[in-house]
């Protein structure tokens, strides 16, 4: 067994115990494998043991590992999996996103909706995408705030971005936090959810992308629909990666 395989059955493990403390359905929460900063042969590895869904920071870093990736993927196997842009998005990335990713989990402003809009129309698909939201005082964390006049726009003008699917919402709690902040951090964003939910009916907001290796079981206990997770799967990264 290999240290990736161990990884996935604990994390396995720990997943099924929160849903069992929550009082929520293993089905319910969808696990994305966030292989940022990793080697394309390790996100081939964990397809080849059932993960279907990864996240990546950035545009050129994926880029390149897809090219790796392709020469390693046994057939068909690329077809059942999905890759999501999570990290802050440029809008003159926008494009060559829109090409690469299954999905954008990082939309955060009307001019970035409108690029990916475009991008996606050129080739002829419908894009998945979240609204991240910001519920923390970090300076470094991207998204936007819930009360701003930014995402009021956003939230109105999305039903008409008709190359965009808008799913759901995004968060990271904040670093390090005593657990009661994090639970409160998710816990605004599923108040949130019900209220944009409410007011925009148009909009899909099925999808709560909330909790990371360290806070997952806070985020099932808070409503999260998916977690992403990667230090606890693949491992330490980097000094200075995130």
């Amino acid at each position: 067994m290999t240290v990736l395989q161990e990884n996935l059955e604990r994390l396995e493990e720990a997943i099924a115990s929160a849903c069992r403390a929550a009082g929520r359905p293993r089905r319910e929460i969808e696990l994305m494998a966030v292989s940022k900063t990793f080697p394309a042969e390790t996100l081939v590895e964990a397809a080849g043991l059932g993960l279907t869904l990864f996240g990546e920071n950035r545009v050129q870093e994926f880029a390149a590992k897809a090219l790796r990736a392709g020469e390693l993927w046994t057939e068909g196997v690329r077809e059942g999996l999905r890759v999501h842009l999570i990290g802050h998005l440029q809008s003159n990335k926008a494009t060559r996103a829109a090409e690469l990713f299954d999905g954008v989990d990082s939309v955060d402003s009307v001019r970035l909706a409108e690029r990916l809009n475009e991008a996606a129309a050129k080739h002829g698909r419908r894009l998945p995408v979240l609204v991240e939201v910001k519920l923390s005082p970090e300076e470094t964390k991207t998204g936007l705030e819930p009360e701003t006049e930014e995402m009021a726009r956003l939230l109105e003008h999305l039903p008409d971005l008709e190359s965009l699917h808008m799913r759901g919402l995004m968060t990271i709690a904040p670093w390090g936090a005593p657990e009661a902040q994090t639970r409160a951090c998710f816990r605004s964003l599923r108040a949130w959810r019900g209220r944009w939910a409410a007011a925009h009916p148009r909009l899909n907001f099925d999808v709560l992308s909330m909790g990371m290796s360290g806070d997952f079981a806070l985020a099932i206990a808070e409503g999260a629909t998916q977690i992403r997770v990667g230090t606890a799967l693949f491992g330490k990264r980097a000094p200075g990666q995130r």
